[in-house]
């Protein structure tokens, strides 16, 4: 019993409420999200200019192919 309570006070000393260095970057919730945005407005701009040059280029590809 002796054994016991020495462990849980243990434990209770390590988790004292301060974040440990695993957590020190949980929350960083907007960072990741402005990063996927940016990436989707970039890949729908590319695809917005370059869509009709890369549609002309697919069917100019399948037509020599089907020859």
């Amino acid at each position: 019993m002796k054994f016991w309570l020495s462990c849980q006070l243990d434990k209770a000393a390590a988790h004292n409420g301060t974040p440990s260095e695993d957590h020190r970057e949980r929350g960083d919730v907007p960072g990741w999200v402005m990063i996927t945005l940016m990436s989707a407005a970039l890949v729908a701009g590319l695809l917005a200019l370059a869509g009709p040059a890369l549609e002309g280029l697919f069917n100019q590809a399948i037509s020599k192919v089907g020859k």
